[in-house]
Formats: C-alpha cells, structure tokens, sequence
C-alpha cells in the first residue's frame, strides 16, 4: 500500500510539473498567421506553451501595451511598425532592441517582415465602365473618379495611417491637407479598417468602389486564394508617386513581461529561415533575410520601385497632430 501511495505521488509530482511549463504571451496584431506547426515546433525545441494574443489592428494593439503597461499583458509583441514604434517608445512599453540586419530596419526593435501599403484597383469594374486609371493622386479629385475611392481611418487603421503619412511626406503637410479636403469634396469613403475597406466596400468583393488602400501583394493574395485557380489577378496596383508607404514590421520584447529570455528566442523563431519562407504566402510581406526564396504567385504582386516614408522619429512626433487636422478636414469633426 505504502508503494502504491509513493507511486501516485511520484505520478501527480511529475503530471504537475509537465502541467506547469512556461507560457509565453506573444501579442500580435489580427493578421499573425504563422504556420502552426512551426509554432508547434518552437513549443517542443523550448518546453512552452505560447499564448498568442490578437489585438485587432496594429494601432489597438499597440494601444492595449499602453493601458496595460502596468500590469502587462504580453511578453513579447509582433506586428509593431515604423508608423507605431516612435509611439510605444514614448510611452516606455517596450524593451530597446537592436536590429539583425536584414534588407530593412526598425529602430527600436527587430525587424521581421515589410511590404507597401498603396492603391489597388478592380480590373474589371474599370474595363467594364472604360474608365482610364488615375495617374496621380490628384487625379482622384477629379469628377470623374467621384464616389470610386475608400480609405481606411487614419486614426484605427495602420494601412489607414500609412497612407496619411504617404501623402504628406510626399506633398508637405499643407499641400496634403488640401488634397484631403478635396477628396472629402469627391466622394472619398472612411471606413474603420482594412478588413471592412476590403471585403465589404471594394467592388471586387461586392462594394461599391473600385479604388482602396490596400498593399501591393494583395493581387498576389487574390490569385493565391482563389477557387478557380487564376493565372490572372483580378486587381492591380496603383502605385502613384505619393501613394506609396513603406511599411516595416518587428518584434520586441515588452517590458515588465515574466518571460524575457523565452521572448528573446521567439524573437529569433521569427528571424529563421523557416518562419521567413513562411511570411509571403501566410501574412503577404516580404521576409527580412535576405535571399530568401518567394513564392512564384508573387510574380503578380507588383513591387513599388519607389515610396514616400517619413523617418519614424517624424512620425511619431508629428502623427497625433497630422491625424487630428485629418480628422477635422475629411471627417469635419471637431470643427
């Protein structure tokens, strides 16, 4: 009897101590889409358990690290960008990092994946009406493109915001707020995010406007999913000089979290080979590491050859202010 109850006790020891492995709380934004089984194998290589945590858009995720930097919710956060990274650092939620060297950078943190948030077009609605396409951004004002563009705001959406951005380093504030208004006057359409600017007001995907803020893999992304195996893509790129917004996504550990040096080695999962071959075709940016191969569907995402980015020092000095005056011109709020 004394052997059996020994036994049990040897049994339930070693269940709780397998029951009580590490958690490691990984933040993103609601498009982390790593394969799982690469994250099933950095569980088994490391003895944790991740707990991812999708915040929404990358704007309210990094929105939840500041309202909750007291008492953090994470460990480790991906999915942070140049038009957010000035903001987090100012507000002390996160843990100074430096780059890995990759083909681009984000002070701050590590640099994991980048793409470009520009106009894309429905091929169709503009061959159907035998509308030529706008050739500069100023072209949109215009009658003829009246009611036909959607954006995303500024103030909730990251593609939003990095359109903003795209427009005034391209044009100066002031001439960028001009063109603002004047899209107002042209019809322009705000929608909160991506996902509503995309799959509910593009005309591709039964909308109404045949122009929106997306990226420029997004007619990759088109031909990738697609139920009848296109060798076409249904929408193209605008890439208009000033509609172009070099985005870069990192990862940083955030501070006050439990599990820093479990967050280091995510950091690193996210830099491997394996998990930067994965990125293309799983959350539509280009890998940081350099040579790493891309997926052929990606021949039908055009890649912009030019963009206007403001430093992300700038942006964080100057977006709280450039999205206010936004707002008040296009939403007439606040005035």
């Amino acid at each position: 009897m004394q052997l059996f109850k020994t036994t049990t006790l040897l049994a339930a020891l070693l269940f709780a101590g397998l029951s009580q492995a590490a958690e490691l709380r990984v933040l993103t934004h609601a498009s982390f889409a790593v394969a799982k089984p690469l994250l099933a194998e950095f569980e088994k290589q490391n003895g944790v358990k991740l707990s991812i945590i999708k915040a929404g858009d990358a704007g309210e995720m990094v929105n939840k690290l500041i309202l909750t930097r007291a008492n953090p919710i994470a460990d480790v956060v991906y999915g942070i960008d140049n038009t957010l990274i000035g903001k987090a650092e100012a507000a002390g939620v996160l843990l100074p990092m430096s780059d890995k060297g990759g083909v681009v950078s984000l002070p701050g943190a590590v640099s994991i994946d980048y793409g470009y948030v520009t106009l894309n077009y429905d091929k169709a609605w503009f061959a159907k009406k035998q509308l030529p396409l706008p050739k500069t951004l100023d072209d949109l004002t215009r009658p003829a493109y009246k009611d036909l563009l959607v954006v995303e705001n500024p103030a909730t959406s990251s593609p939003g915001l990095a359109f903003l951005l795209s427009t005034i380093s391209a044009m100066g504030e002031a001439k960028a707020m001009a063109f603002w208004g004047k899209l107002r006057d042209n019809g322009v359409k705000v929608s909160k995010g991506w996902t509503e600017a995309y799959y509910t007001d593009f005309s591709r995907n039964g909308g109404a406007r045949p122009i929106v803020v997306s990226y420029a893999t997004s007619p990759a992304a088109e031909v990738f999913y697609s139920k009848e195996k296109l060798t076409a893509s249904p929408t193209g790129n605008l890439l208009l000089p000033g509609a172009v917004f070099q985005q870069v996504e990192g990862a940083a550990l955030v501070k006050g979290g439990k599990e820093a040096a479990l967050a280091r080695k995510f950091v690193e999962f996210l830099r491997s080979d394996a998990v930067q071959k994965d990125i293309p075709t799983s959350m539509w940016m280009y890998p940081v590491q350099p040579g790493t191969a891309l997926d052929p569907v990606f021949q039908h995402a055009e890649k912009p050859t030019a963009h206007t980015t403001p430093d992300s020092r700038q942006i964080a000095a100057k977006t709280t202010a450039w999205v206010g005056k936004w707002t008040r011109i296009v939403l007439k709020s606040g005035q």
